[in-house]
C-alpha cells in the first residue's frame, strides 16, 4: 500500500469489512462523486483485482449498498493467480516462446473461399 493510500485510509476511512483471502474493505466518512461514498480495497500481499470476490465487487461498484453473501457451490473453484505477463504464463503449442514449432497440420482443414456455395 503506498503512503497516499494509506493516509486516505486512516483519516477517512470507514472498515466495512474483509473477504476470505484477507483483503480490506472500506467507505469514506463523507459523501463524494455526485453524491456517493468513496469505496475502495487494501489487498493483502500483491494487489491483485482478480482476487475481489463478486459480492464484493458489486459492493465496490455501487451496485449493492452491502456486500451479499456468496452461495457456496461444489463447482466454484478456489482463486488463481492471474500469471499473465510473468515467466510462468500459460503457453500453448507451437508459441514462438517455446520454439514456434508446431504440429504438422492434420488435413482435415478446408479454407474457407468466397467463391465456393
Amino acid at each position: 500500500m503506498s503512503v497516499g493510500t494509506w493516509l486516505h485510509t486512516k483519516l477517512h476511512g470507514q472498515k466495512v469489512g474483509e473477504d476470505s483471502y484477507g483483503n480490506t474493505y472500506y467507505k469514506s466518512n463523507r459523501m463524494r462523486f455526485g453524491n456517493r461514498e468513496e469505496r475502495w480495497v487494501v489487498y493483502t500481499g500483491e494487489p491483485e483485482a482478480s482476487k475481489v470476490p463478486p459480492e464484493w465487487h458489486a459492493w465496490l461498484h455501487h451496485t449493492t449498498d452491502a456486500p451479499l453473501e456468496a452461495p457456496k457451490r461444489a463447482w466454484i473453484k478456489p482463486h488463481e493467480v492471474n500469471l499473465t505477463g510473468t515467466d510462468a504464463a500459460y503457453l500453448p503449442p507451437g508459441h514462438d516462446q517455446r520454439g514456434g514449432v508446431r504440429a504438422p497440420a492434420t488435413g482435415d482443414y478446408q479454407a474457407w473461399s468466397p467463391d465456393k456455395k
